[in-house]
């Protein structure tokens, strides 16, 4: 096992140090593409002990000996990139959303809303938008969208009721500064506001295709997306019987189905052809499921300052997670492996147009928080 450490790249500050992700075993495992079914199947595989020698950090983040060739990925500014897109999304959410009666629950929505944020999801969807050939403006309605329902998850997850949290990105929790009934109120607000500006201030997309984002985030949202997690994860609480089986079911619902929806959203309304789409779906859902299995990590490797919310919640509460069930160290191998397939996806498009979606998910892998 490949140990990733000390490794920063370029300077970048999104990349840090100290990398916890254990480098893929086999560069040469992955003959044909891989076709991903609904579900991605995660069950751990101890690695053959082959002779071939393990894929170091450097050979996954220097293009010219990666999977995937991406010659051009040297002169991408990814913290320029995300700086300047986070601050187009926050621009867009702060209209969104604007201080008007009632006061106390416009004000509990922006309170969440505009608590800060790398603007993952938001910024995945301006990206696959502008990979398939489409323009930002096309799909900003989407990326407010998805992080106004990734808000009302937040705020609802934190509640006394579900994982009862008080602290959120640094700050106290919506129910801790609003109480627990405008806590639900806003929640419901911004899930409900999402669809209505998705539907109506989408620019310059015909209404079919607005119609087919809508069902994305629709179907990530509901009773087979977010809430099928949510209500699984809830029931399977201080349960020995849960495996990796339905521990992957759990977070492939509650957390990679909106990633999945706002990177198909973006090639949606991009203009993406029914190929194009299908492949960042793949990406998406690997990412997704990487995102987690990474938060499960930090969740027992750093601290609550770190983390800007509280840390060890799952190990107290007794939740399975993925060191949990399959040791830190395969955990970290597992989502070594994620990250390898999500790029290969990548693989399929410019590699010019692809560099934010490659970057991304390897901020994902390595973030620290």
């Amino acid at each position: 096992m490949a140990l990733l450490s000390s490794i920063s790249i370029k300077n970048n500050s999104f990349y840090h140090k100290n990398i916890f992700i254990s480098a893929p075993q086999n560069p040469a495992k992955y003959p044909q593409r891989i076709h991903l079914s609904s579900i991605i199947n995660a069950t751990y595989v101890v690695p053959s002990s082959s002779s071939t020698p393990p894929i170091t950090l450097q050979q996954l983040l220097i293009p010219e000996t990666n999977l995937v060739q991406f010659p051009v990925l040297k002169g991408f500014e990814f913290n320029t990139y995300m700086n300047e897109k986070a601050n187009l999304v926050n621009e867009a959410l702060e209209s969104a959303i604007p201080l008007q009666e009632p006061l106390k629950i416009h004000e509990a929505m922006r309170y969440s809303l505009l608590a800060g944020g790398k603007r993952v999801r938001p910024i995945l969807c301006l990206a696959s938008c502008e990979l398939v050939g489409g323009m930002e403006v096309c799909a900003m309605a989407m990326a407010s969208a998805v992080e106004m329902v990734h808000t009302m998850s937040l705020i609802h997850d934190d509640l006394p009721c579900m994982d009862n949290d008080d602290l959120r990105r640094g700050k106290p929790t919506n129910h801790k500064v609003y109480g627990e009934e405008t806590a639900v109120l806003a929640g419901d607000a911004l899930l409900s506001l999402a669809f209505e500006h998705l539907a109506t201030r989408t620019i310059g997309v015909g209404p079919g295709r607005v119609v087919q984002a809508i069902s994305e985030l629709g179907s990530a949202v509901g009773s087979q997306g977010l809430v099928a997690g949510q209500i699984v994860d809830l029931c399977s609480e201080g349960k020995q019987d849960v495996d990796l089986n339905k521990l992957e079911y759990i977070h492939v619902h509650k957390t990679a189905k909106l990633l999945e929806a706002a990177v198909v959203g973006g090639a949606l309304l991009g203009g993406g052809n029914s190929g194009e789409v299908e492949r960042v779906r793949k990406y998406a859902r690997y990412i997704g499921l990487l995102f987690q299995v990474v938060d499960d990590i930090l969740d027992v490797t750093k601290s609550s300052e770190e983390l800007g919310k509280t840390a060890g919640k799952d190990l107290v509460s007794d939740k399975a997670t993925y060191p949990k069930l399959m040791g830190l160290e395969k955990a970290k191998v597992f989502a070594g492996e994620l990250l390898e397939k999500a790029v290969e996806e990548l693989a399929y498009f410019d590699a010019g147009k692809a560099a934010p979606l490659y970057h991304l998910a390897h901020y994902i892998a390595y973030r620290q928080n």
